[in-house]
């Protein structure tokens, strides 16, 4: 069991537009719902992350190859549009949304300086995609000292394979990795 006053739930990358490229999209946002209402009535700060651009994606390097291959997807939405939680787990108006530019929750954000703030030293991991910004975030956490939980069937991958070889071969090593209903049960 954690200190519920240090402890931060991320939910990162749940926004409208990225879900259609998770085939279990509604069973996630689900899962994730859940993990956020017991966060909130436990006194566990939500904060919410999105991966954002301006207008015409400035900020994406021709050299950066996976954002460049999106970049062409910016051109016919806009920068809200783009960042727009969804819906079933939007964030409350007191709840702190940060934007990065990169893959992990960490680049191109002031994540660390909210943490900070926060005094949060545990971090419990939520998002899509597990090999995208769960990954990143995870192994930057742990390098940063952080305390870190998975709540495995609160992330998705477009490859299911990828996400269960993460969830119980990679993350252990640097996380626990619990369900959201063992996270309810335990905070």
């Amino acid at each position: 069991m954690s200190n519920n006053s240090n402890t931060a739930l991320l939910v990162m990358d749940m926004q409208t537009a990225m879900l259609g490229m998770i085939p279990e999209a509604a069973t996630l946002t689900g899962k994730v719902a859940q993990a956020i209402e017991s966060a909130r009535s436990n006194n566990i700060s939500v904060i919410y992350v999105v991966v954002g651009f301006r207008a015409g994606a400035p900020e994406i390097s021709a050299n950066n190859k996976g954002f460049m291959a999106s970049k062409p997807m910016f051109a016919n939405i806009t920068p809200a549009e783009f960042t727009a939680i969804h819906p079933s787990v939007a964030p409350q108006e007191n709840e702190c949304v940060v934007v990065k530019r990169r893959v992990s929750a960490f680049t191109g954000s002031d994540l660390e300086v909210v943490l900070r703030a926060f005094q949060i030293q545990h971090l419990v991991l939520t998002g899509i995609a597990t090999s995208g910004v769960v990954l990143s975030t995870l192994r930057e956490a742990a390098d940063k000292d952080y305390r870190i939980t998975v709540l495995g069937d609160g992330c998705a991958d477009r490859e299911e394979e990828v996400h269960q070889f993460l969830n119980t071969r990679i993350f252990p090593r640097q996380a626990d990795v619990v369900t959201v209903e063992e996270w309810i049960a335990g905070v």
